[in-house]
């Protein structure tokens, strides 16, 4: 038995998302015999709490900034507490949109055309042909984001607005239309499948992510065996590209009509939520969610 701090809420937009997976993991570990201990760092005082507690590791459940982008893992570094998924750079470049892309293009990884913008200059006109989509640089879910479609006359107001929260640096690129596909990785195991989500919206939003019916899963997805193998091999490449450990997931479109695939990015720490999608990729290859607790914190270190 070990001493385990489960770390869930914190700071971001995505804290209902992170509460829920942190809740399954706790229970989880209880059930694996571990002493668990949950721990907000939405209250000030969570770090000296996390330093009186001395945890054999700490399961990061956090989602977004400040969980998810580095900075929880240095202080987690700095106590010398072995934790759960990717370590400090690789947190941080991946929560990175225009830095992660760099990073996969340099890996010769398949991506969508666009560039870094000032969310105020992006306002002004449309800055490349349509459609194309917005979305903040360092946010995740789908918070944030905007497909601009055709015969829109302007970008989205959104971008203006004063109580605009997500960074004034946002992504535009290239929309690729066609569907919405997914491949967990585990580190030592390699990827586990493509799943297809498809939104009961117009769109795989933050509700379509996190409703209940707000999206249905197909697994194994509907696609090609060559382009299945092509996105599990370049899941596999990104996951090692950017540094991880533990589970990631990368998010991809891929478009029939026109055969091409785009990775959009690569998740450090994706949900544990009843709807989320690693667990269920975990159950397809034969791993219960317990499975997948168990394997995570087995995978806990210190890295640098």
């Amino acid at each position: 038995m070990a001493r385990v701090v489960v770390l869930l809420g914190g700071l971001s937009p995505e804290r209902p998302v992170s509460l829920s997976s942190g809740a399954g993991c706790a229970a989880a570990l209880r059930r694996l015999g571990h002493d668990v201990i949950e721990i907000d760092p939405q209250n000030p005082g969570w770090i000296a709490e996390l330093a009186d507690v001395r945890p054999d590791a700490v399961f990061n459940a956090l989602h977004g900034e400040w969980g998810e982008d580095g900075r929880t893992q240095g202080v987690l570094e700095y106590l010398k507490l072995p934790y759960t998924h990717s370590g400090v750079l690789a947190s941080a470049i991946a929560m990175d949109k225009d830095k992660s892309k760099a990073v996969f293009a340099q890996a010769g990884l398949p991506l969508a055309k666009g560039k870094l913008m000032d969310r105020h200059e992006a306002a002004k006109a449309h800055p490349m042909p349509l459609p194309y989509v917005v979305k903040p640089n360092a946010q995740g879910s789908s918070v944030g984001v905007y497909i601009v479609r055709e015969g829109a006359n302007r970008p989205p107001e959104q971008l203006l607005d004063p109580d605009w929260t997500f960074g004034d640096d946002v992504l535009v690129e290239e929309f690729i239309d066609g569907q919405e596909l997914t491949v967990a990785v585990m580190h030592d195991r390699g990827a586990l499948a493509v799943t297809e989500i498809l939104p009961a919206g117009e769109w795989y939003d933050f509700d379509a992510k996190y409703s209940e019916g707000g999206s249905r899963h197909e697994i194994p997805a509907k696609i090609p065996q060559t382009i299945a193998d092509q996105l599990m091999r370049a899941a596999e490449a990104a996951h090692h590209a950017l540094g991880c450990r533990g589970v990631s997931r990368s998010d991809f479109r891929y478009d029939p009509k026109r055969d091409v695939i785009a990775l959009l990015e690569v998740n450090t720490q994706p949900g544990m939520t009843p709807t989320s999608l690693v667990p269920e990729q975990a159950a397809y290859v034969g791993m219960s969610y317990d499975d997948i607790v168990a394997w995570i914190l087995g995978d806990a270190s210190c890295q640098r």
